[in-house]
């Protein structure tokens, strides 16, 4: 199926090809001053096939954002993606794949052993109800086990 060239990196990976679980450099952006910004599709489900559930979504969203910058500086940003199958990781400068992985595994680590989901109130949080620590952590449990094909992006 062809379809026009897109503005949006996203719109123009052909979903039907990919194989998720994995971890892809999605679009690299030099900034005027001389700064660099990188971004990573971290694909948790297969697309159009799986996808995580909000409560999920929203509390790996708070959890990574909170932890991972206790492993980098790097960290910019972490959002979820609207699809629901996965995240995009923005850092800063341009790292080595290998460090973005380890980046993502210990900060996914920390979260498997998080016994609560920080910021999920309604004062830190528009939806502080929204949250399930224990769905984040089967989501990530079974993201880490597929570690050995996160740089295998199509099958």
């Amino acid at each position: 199926m062809n379809q026009p060239r897109m503005n949006v990196e996203s719109f123009n990976l052909d979903h039907r090809t990919v194989a998720a679980p994995y971890v892809r450099l999605a679009d690299t952006k030099a900034l005027p001053h001389g700064d660099t910004l990188v971004k990573y599709d971290v694909r948790f489900t297969q697309p159009n096939v799986a996808h995580l559930e909000m409560p999920a979504v929203h509390s790996i969203e708070h959890l990574f954002a909170e932890h991972s910058r206790n492993h980098s500086d790097r960290v910019i940003d972490f959002s979820p993606m609207g699809c629901q199958t996965g995240f995009y990781l923005i850092l800063e400068g341009q790292p080595e794949y290998a460090e973005v992985l380890g980046l993502i595994e210990a900060t996914l680590t920390d979260i498997l052993g998080a016994t609560e989901v920080p910021a999920a109130n309604e004062v830190q949080c528009g939806w502080g109800a929204n949250h399930s620590l224990t769905a984040a952590q089967d989501a990530v449990k079974t993201f880490l086990a597929a570690r050995s094909d996160w740089a295998t992006v199509t099958a």
